[in-house]
């Protein structure tokens, strides 16, 4: 702390500061950017788990979007008090914080159109691959460890002047641990989270996301699909909700391979599924994407898939239409699965002799 010794020992008049300043300002947030601050917040509660945050007002609950979206809102006064609680939300009592990196301009894309032609072949060969596959089953004490690539989106409004500018976090790893139940885990993601990282798993941990809750459910695609719907709530499109539903249970978990491939034949009978032939994930890797629009945010989400073995790679979130001032070819998210494996505890990295999926 730096002392100014030339500090006047004099009480302030505060009455004559007052008049000496002009008016405050009284900004208010635009309805539609209050939504998508809510949803962030919302989103964030359900999808990481961490301590419970004190919240300033109740907001209502929306359907969980598959993927982190931090929405900046540049307006000085109003919306300080709901910001601190997005940037804060992961902090832990005595946690060393830390800045987060510098954003960087969104990347741009040529939209490639998706087809329906090749959905049903498509989910068919992909489910017959994850059928097959090898996946590691976690035993009593162990955990579920993903390490991925990943990179998401924060939209700026200038409440002043009404300009915008999309901007998104730099390509940055991410590690998650996770006990079959849920119940415990950590979160390691240097730069956007608490130094050395948070505990995960305080709380309920949403059930259709632990791997104990996948492994007893029946390999069943029309089981599945109405599980997804039934999760789905508010104003927000129910197909694209049921389809997000499906990608949030795939992104960052261990599915049984009947299970895995089970969801992919209910994600292909959502309408409005199509199949995109070129879609890089966030290591650069192309490859064939399962992939919907959200008619209300405009925004594709594609999961994609390695072109030869049908394995998942990751992620991409390409705007299609403009909305919010996001203009079509923006990508406002991207993930790679760099490994998935079962360790022996959490914040150990898998090592000789682990099993690696």
């Amino acid at each position: 702390m730096i002392r100014n010794p030339r500090r006047r020992n004099e009480p302030l008049d505060h009455a004559e500061l007052a008049r000496l300043l002009p008016a405050p300002a009284d900004p208010c947030l635009a309805a539609d950017r209050r939504r998508l601050l809510e949803e962030h917040l919302m989103n964030e509660i359900h999808r990481s788990d961490p301590a419970p945050a004190p919240v300033p007002a109740p907001v209502p609950a929306p359907a969980r979007r598959p993927l982190r979206r931090a929405v900046l809102i540049g307006v000085p006064v109003a919306a300080a008090a709901v910001l601190a609680v997005v940037v804060f939300l992961g902090a832990s009592p005595g946690a060393t914080t830390v800045a987060a990196p510098r954003l960087v301009k969104a990347p741009v894309v040529q939209i490639e159109e998706g087809s329906t032609v090749k959905v049903t072949s498509t989910v068919r060969e992909l489910a017959a691959a994850a059928t097959a596959a090898s996946v590691p089953q976690p035993g009593p004490g162990q955990y579920i460890y993903i390490k991925s690539r990943v990179s998401f989106m924060a939209s700026s409004f200038n409440g002043d002047t009404g300009e915008s500018a999309v901007w998104v976090q730099p390509l940055h790893d991410r590690e998650v641990w996770k006990s079959p139940d849920g119940a415990k885990g950590w979160l390691d993601e240097p730069g956007y989270q608490d130094k050395g990282g948070i505990a995960l798993g305080s709380g309920d941990p949403v059930k259709q996301l632990t791997y104990k809750w996948l492994a007893a459910q029946p390999a069943d695609p029309d089981a599945l699909l109405e599980l997804a719907y039934s999760t789905a709530g508010g104003s927000r499109d129910r197909d694209q909700q049921a389809f997000n539903e499906i990608g949030s249970i795939i992104r960052e978990q261990l599915v049984p391979s009947g299970l895995a491939g089970a969801l992919y034949e209910a994600a292909g009978r959502i309408p409005g599924v199509v199949v995109v032939e070129h879609a890089q994930d966030a290591a650069d890797r192309d490859g064939i994407a399962l992939a919907r629009l959200d008619p209300q945010t405009g925004e594709r989400s594609e999961w994609i898939f390695d072109r030869a073995s049908h394995q998942y790679l990751g992620s991409r979130g390409v705007q299609i239409r403009e909305v919010d001032g996001v203009k079509p070819g923006t990508v406002v998210e991207r993930t790679a699965i760099v490994i998935r494996a079962v360790v022996d505890a959490a914040e150990q990295r898998p090592g000789a002799g682990q099993g690696k999926a």
